[in-house]
């Protein structure tokens, strides 16, 4: 007579299997597999197990000996099915795939199920399918911008080597400017506050003109060098830069990441100012 193989469970794949077991929304066939896990590992027999189960002693068999030698990767997932690949679905896949991404739907912005599944004939649900398994979501949408600079991969490297690995007795950091702020004050000033008396303002304002705000995080610590200056020229930028110079200690290697600022590219200097 045959023999069963013992079951022995650890800890933690005895709460993942009882989660499995009891989930609502986990699939029916990962449910029974859990509970055929458990079972053989409470020591019952495969006839028992079946017939709690409402199923079969080969099915009990299979899957307690896929416990046995895969573990829980082996209830997750199905092994693979015998056979050649289906060929034509093979080939439908690549015609969904190759639509979706490169062809436009006449008198509509995006392809959806039907639409595509009418255009191919094919059925709908096919579509889904495909389009899950590939991360395929035309009706949303994300701006994106690539760059044509052709130089664009070595200075990424650049500014994310600066981040992760600065240079010894350096300091890095993020420069940008932040250009045509309102300086608003409410014409009335709010009262000082009084026990029982909430805070006041008015609901119209005064403009002071507009002002230009110059800051530079040093990434390593979280701090921040900051200034407003009341106009935005390459004058401000380079005061600025000059107070970055006074608050930097000496001795350490200056490095700033920035963007185009007025024609100029800079990414580091090291004391080279006036």
């Amino acid at each position: 007579m045959r023999i069963a193989p013992s079951l022995q469970l650890t800890a933690p794949e005895r709460q993942q299997l009882a989660q499995w077991a009891r989930g609502r929304r986990t699939p029916a066939r990962l449910v029974l597999r859990a509970k055929i896990a458990l079972l053989a590992a409470e020591g019952h027999t495969n006839q028992h197990i079946a017939a709690a189960l409402h199923t079969s002693r080969q099915t009990v068999g299979l899957w307690r000996h896929r416990v046995v030698t895969q573990r829980l990767p082996g209830l997750a997932q199905d092994a693979p099915r015998g056979g050649r690949p289906p060929k034509a679905r093979q080939a439908l896949t690549a015609r969904i795939l190759k639509t979706t991404t490169q062809v436009s739907p006449p008198a509509a912005t995006h392809w959806s199920t039907r639409t595509l599944a009418r255009h191919l004939r094919t059925n709908p649900t096919f579509v889904q399918r495909v389009w899950t398994a590939h991360g395929l979501q035309p009706h949303r949408v994300r701006t994106c911008k690539l760059s044509r600079d052709p130089h664009f991969q070595d200075k990424l490297e650049d500014v994310v080597g600066l981040y992760l690995h600065p240079p010894e007795h350096a300091v890095v950091l993020c420069v940008d400017e932040k250009s045509q702020i309102q300086a608003l004050d409410r014409t009335q000033p709010g009262l000082p506050l009084k026990p029982g008396r909430c805070g006041t303002m008015t609901h119209d304002y005064k403009r002071h003109g507009t002002t230009t705000l110059f800051a530079a995080l040093h990434v390593a610590e979280g701090s921040i060098i900051s200034t407003c200056l009341p106009r935005h020229r390459h004058q401000e930028w380079l005061s600025f830069l000059r107070l970055i110079d006074r608050q930097v200690p000496q001795g350490k290697a200056l490095h700033l990441i920035a963007d185009n600022y007025g024609r100029v590219r800079m990414r580091s200097f090291d004391r080279i100012l006036p």
